[in-house]
């Protein structure tokens, strides 16, 4: 349709110059917030552009919702602000209709974003990361003392006192079994486990059990029972918000299977999904903002795209700290913010000029 094509050529270029211009303003608020720290470890500039360059996806990730209701609200106030609009509405095409090439681009961006964060932003982020630390020689801990974990249900407890993840040994190895019902069966335990690829291997295990009223213990032989992945007995070294979403939901369900805690995962894992309907969130509020400004549209479509952006992020921080501490349901936490998005852009849509 005619007026479609209209529409859409007048909001790219607004919407290229927006994310361009919220890129550059996120990319310094990241280099200010670290450049102290890059002179005082005098990091070359070279290597601060380099960090800089591997977190331009990420802030495309946060610019595209802010552009999109940016441009679409400019683009709409200055149909309206021209009388483009009146003269839509006069000719009987309802304001719904005439938006509807940015819902559709707001539902494209939405399903984009999702992907893009999966495959671009996350693996760059996570160099970007990395780099970061070794310019301002941060060490992180591989290493892991007392770990406590369970596995297969419940049925086996490990405590180990101190895990190489490096060599991928466990030393000071205890491993409790229990029935379904959590009674006692059997102790076994052993100075050292080493990972064979396939299960641990014991060395000089014994096993300790009841037997007639009495705790009887012997060498425990050969065996390959004991095959829980390494990974479960890292703390703190893998980050969820580094994995794509594919193996954060496994590394979910491993903590569960573990006994460890898993809420801070399982809130960034449903916040994934709401965070990429967002893009779809603001076309609908732009559209409900559409025809409001006649006069300093330029500055009244940034003041409230910016508004708009800080109560939904500030929102959101909340929620998802509640989830991640556990006063409210995970579900709930990722999700509450854009429910109260939708519902509010619904209520202005339907008070929206037409």
């Amino acid at each position: 349709m005619t007026l479609d094509r209209y529409l859409v050529r007048q909001f790219l270029p607004i919407f290229a110059v927006a994310v361009g211009m919220f890129m550059f303003v996120l990319s310094l608020i990241d280099l200010f917030a670290n450049l102290v720290r890059y002179l005082n470890y005098e990091v070359p500039f070279a290597q601060i552009m380099k960090i800089s360059a591997f977190y331009l996806p990420k802030s495309f990730s946060y610019a595209l919702p802010i552009s999109l209701l940016f441009a679409s609200a400019y683009t709409l106030g200055d149909l309206y602000a021209r009388n483009e609009l009146t003269s839509i509405f006069s000719s009987g095409i309802p304001f719904w209709r005439f938006s509807m090439p940015l819902v559709v681009i707001g539902l494209v961006a939405s399903i984009f974003s999702f992907f893009f964060d999966d495959n671009l932003v996350i693996p760059t982020l996570k160099v970007k990361n990395e780099l970061a630390r070794i310019f301002l020689r941060q060490t992180t801990v591989e290493n892991n003392s007392d770990i406590v974990i369970k596995a297969r249900n419940g049925q086996l407890i490990y405590s180990v006192d101190y895990y190489d993840y490096t060599a991928k040994v466990l030393n000071g190895v205890s491993i409790v079994e229990q029935d379904e019902r959590g009674d006692f069966i059997s102790l076994i335990r052993a100075s050292r486990a080493t990972w064979t690829g396939e299960y641990w291997d014991l060395v000089n295990p014994m096993i300790y059990y009841w037997e007639d009223n009495f705790l009887r213990a012997k060498p425990f032989p050969p065996a390959e029972t004991y095959r829980e992945d390494p990974d479960i007995f890292r703390r703190s070294a893998v980050k969820p918000e580094e994995l794509p979403a594919g193996q954060e939901k496994l590394l979910i369900k491993d903590l569960k299977a573990a006994g460890l805690p898993f809420m801070e995962a399982q809130a960034d894992y449903y916040h994934r999904f709401s965070y990429s309907t967002i893009s779809f969130i603001v076309m609908v509020l732009s559209i409900s903002m559409g025809g409001r400004f006649r006069k300093n549209i330029l500055l009244m479509s940034l003041l409230s795209s910016l508004s708009a952006a800080v109560v939904f992020y500030v929102m959101e921080m909340i929620s998802m700290m509640m989830a991640k501490l556990g006063y409210i349901p995970t579900l709930v936490g990722a999700w509450f913010p854009v429910v109260v998005f939708i519902a509010v852009g619904a209520m202005l849509l339907i008070w929206a000029k037409t």
